[in-house]
């Protein structure tokens, strides 16, 4: 029949596209739609990963979320675990003792972990990064970057506990930056805290968040429990930093520097010795 009326599906080098036949004579319709999938990799970000389209099976990622967006968020990490803790020291109470510093110290920075880790590894401790590129877990371009993310980190946390803290509070606490460390004699027993106190949260990190065979959910509060159970351990002998930037910030805020080098010392070596034990 002149009239008779025929739906026509056909696939081109496009995807697949449909037509009407009226009465012999083809009439296509410009609608196509295809059925390819657009293929997908894995990517590393610092600590984390995700899911980026690539053209040519090539994975293509930005340089800023590749190594901006991991700095960026080693700085804020940093800063807010640095601020907590520094407020902890300085509003602490007498009766109290170490539970409080140890409490604050230990929950903000497992809550800072639980929330930001997926993007940079949740380091916030050059230390910690040292261990953990040695382990392979970090791309080692990233290692002086995150360095110097965290010592700003530090020093915007400090400023903030600083100004929102009375004066008073302020010069009349004591921890790592605050001459926990008073004479020669102190520096042996306090470098080798430092070691031994750093050694166990870098192996908390590295075991807990990085290695593939040990690795748990339960890192951040592994991470944080550690970092308290070693203030309640150590704070009377060290301050119990284990962390150059958290000893960083307040010694800029408090102009005090003596034996400042007992906190970058201690915790690298430990971060150095975790690294080659693992690897």
């Amino acid at each position: 029949m002149s009239g008779e009326v025929s739906l026509l599906l056909e696939q081109g080098h496009q995807g697949w596209g449909w037509g009407l036949q009226i009465g012999g004579r083809c009439h296509p319709c410009f609608l196509s739609f295809s059925l390819r999938q657009t293929p997908m990799c894995e990517v590393d970000l610092g600590g984390g990963k995700v899911k980026e389209t690539s053209m040519a099976g090539r994975c293509r990622v930005s340089c800023y979320e590749r190594y901006i967006q991991p700095c960026i968020v080693e700085l804020l990490g940093s800063a807010l675990f640095i601020f907590i803790g520094c407020l902890s020291v300085i509003q602490n109470s007498p009766d109290t003792g170490l539970l409080q510093p140890a409490l604050a110290h230990g929950l903000a920075l497992g809550l800072v972990i639980a929330t930001l880790g997926n993007i940079s590894g949740g380091h916030f401790n050059p230390a910690v990064s040292l261990g953990v590129t040695l382990i392979g877990g970090l791309n080692v371009m990233l290692l002086l970057p995150y360095w110097i993310a965290q010592l700003f980190g530090g020093l915007i946390g400090s400023a903030l506990a600083k100004a929102m803290s009375p004066e008073e509070r302020f010069w009349n606490a004591t921890g790592a930056a605050f001459a926990a460390v008073q004479e020669q004699g102190q520096v042996a027993v306090a470098l080798g805290a430092e070691i031994i106190l750093t050694t166990l949260l870098v192996l908390a990190v590295c075991m807990g968040a990085v290695n593939e065979k040990t690795k748990s959910p339960l890192a951040p509060f592994s991470i944080g429990l550690s970092v308290t159970v070693d203030i309640l351990a150590g704070g009377g002998i060290s301050g119990a930093c284990m962390n150059p930037a958290r000893a960083f910030g307040p010694a800029v805020m408090a102009g005090y520097w003596n034996f400042h080098w007992i906190y970058w010392l201690g915790p690298l070596l430990a971060g150095l010795l975790v690294g080659l034990l693992i690897r």
